[in-house]
């Protein structure tokens, strides 16, 4: 008997460390994304503010990384009412979620998701924006506003969650929520100076090192492969699961960048090369809710209509005056948007083509739309505040001269213009 007891003991503790080093790899590969962020952001923009850019995705990690320790793990793991949770230092106890990792490796999972949904607004309100207003905006948003999404659509007290909703690893909460702050700071923060003409015309401000985003698009393709497989949160009797989420990732990625070049091609005669960056990440963002549930084929279409909407919604943002120096709205907000009803649509069992049945396609579409309105609603009054009290926007000599000149005292290139 003692020697069955301890064969299970031991084949457990082997369990809890093939678990552990999983998702550990794929934490890692989520963290070194703030890396293809900061790449693909700076080259989309101007040189001159190239080291500010830097500096915001550092905030994310380091300033937001800390506020979602102190309070927003809890706010979105603890003892939830459904809506929220409250109190701290839930790094030990148990969660609910039958982990077969640590609650602290866990932790570092969910941190990369946190601070990669702040880093796509730091895109939205590049070139424009005050160092230290940005930092308080990313402290609120890691510990409330995040951490609220993530609670209705993960916690298993959530609301979203109770309803059966399934966004696997984030559409919704991480880049819809990210994508529609960014709209609501592009809005408050206003477009950059000379961007638009007086009879509401646009002028391109082209990115300084298209190389340098593509760089950065590649780290964050590679990324990817943490993000969603990692959401399994274990290996062990997962590896159909993961198999599945790694090759629906790909295909959607590559459909996605196909369609935007061919899209491009056609509308404008050349292929946008920028474009197709964005295309394959809309193509990411929009299988990140469903890459568990839907088949192959059904990836790439909904990767295909992804890398179609990007360029479209680019577009109809740019006339509407909202100035995304990167298309961080249309990527994430817009295609979190729709990966996340393209669940409802396609999933391989419930999807209303396989099941004829639009209550899970209701539930998807219920569940986007309120994430969506709260990230907006809750981003657009904080930076209404800030705007009316600290301050959002730089002084017109900094935009002129540059951010990295007049704050930091440094520029990205002494001899580049």
């Amino acid at each position: 008997m003692d020697e069955i007891k301890e064969l299970a003991a031991n084949q457990q503790e082997l369990v809890h460390a093939i678990d552990s080093v999983w998702v550990a790899l794929c934490a890692a590969l989520i963290f070194q994304m703030e890396g293809g962020f900061a790449l693909l952001e700076a080259g989309f923009i101007r040189s001159k503010n190239s080291m500010s850019i830097i500096a915001k995705v550092m905030i994310d990690i380091m300033i937001g990384g800390l506020a979602f320790y102190a309070f927003g793990f809890a706010v979105a793991y603890g003892a939830s009412n459904g809506y929220f949770a409250f109190g701290t230092g839930i790094l030990s106890g148990d969660l609910g979620l039958n982990l077969t990792i640590s609650n602290s490796l866990f932790w570092f999972l969910q941190l990369g998701f946190a601070i990669a949904s702040i880093s796509i607004v730091s895109g939205g309100i590049a070139e424009r924006m005050k160092m230290w207003s940005y930092a308080v905006f990313v402290v609120i948003f890691c510990i409330i506003i995040y951490p609220v999404a993530a609670n209705w659509v993960w916690n298993p007290n959530g609301w979203l969650a109770k309803l059966g909703f399934n966004d696997f690893a984030g559409s919704s909460a991480v880049h819809a929520v990210g994508g529609f702050a960014a709209l609501a700071g592009a809005i408050l923060v206003g477009p950059r100076m000379g961007k638009y003409n007086a009879d509401g015309s646009a002028n391109a401000i082209p990115g300084h090192n298209l190389t340098l985003a593509s760089v950065g698009a590649f780290l964050l393709w590679f990324g990817w492969f943490g993000f969603n497989p990692g959401s399994t949160l274990a290996a062990v009797g997962k590896w159909e699961l993961i198999g599945k989420v790694a090759v629906n990732t790909f295909l959607a990625s590559a459909a996605g960048g196909v369609s935007t070049m061919a899209y491009t091609l056609i509308r404008y005669k050349k292929v946008d090369i920028t474009m197709v960056i964005n295309g394959v990440l809309a193509g990411l963002v929009a299988i990140t809710a469903g890459c568990n549930l839907v088949g192959p084929n059904s990836a790439i279409v909904i990767g295909f209509f992804a890398g179609v909407f990007v360029d479209i919604c680019v577009v109809l943002i740019d006339k509407l005056k909202i100035d995304d120096p990167v298309g961080a709205i249309a990527v994430h907000g817009v295609n979190g948007f729709f990966g996340t009803i393209a669940v409802g649509v396609f999933a391989e069992e419930k999807g209303l083509l396989f099941s004829g049945d639009m209550s899970f396609l209701g539930i998807q579409t219920l569940g986007v739309v309120v994430i969506s309105l709260f990230s907006f609603l809750t981003t657009y009054a904080i930076f209404f505040i800030m705007k009316k009290t600290i301050g959002i926007r730089i002084h017109r000599h900094e935009e002129l001269v540059g951010i990295d000149a007049v704050e930091f005292g440094v520029e990205a290139y002494t001899t580049f213009e």
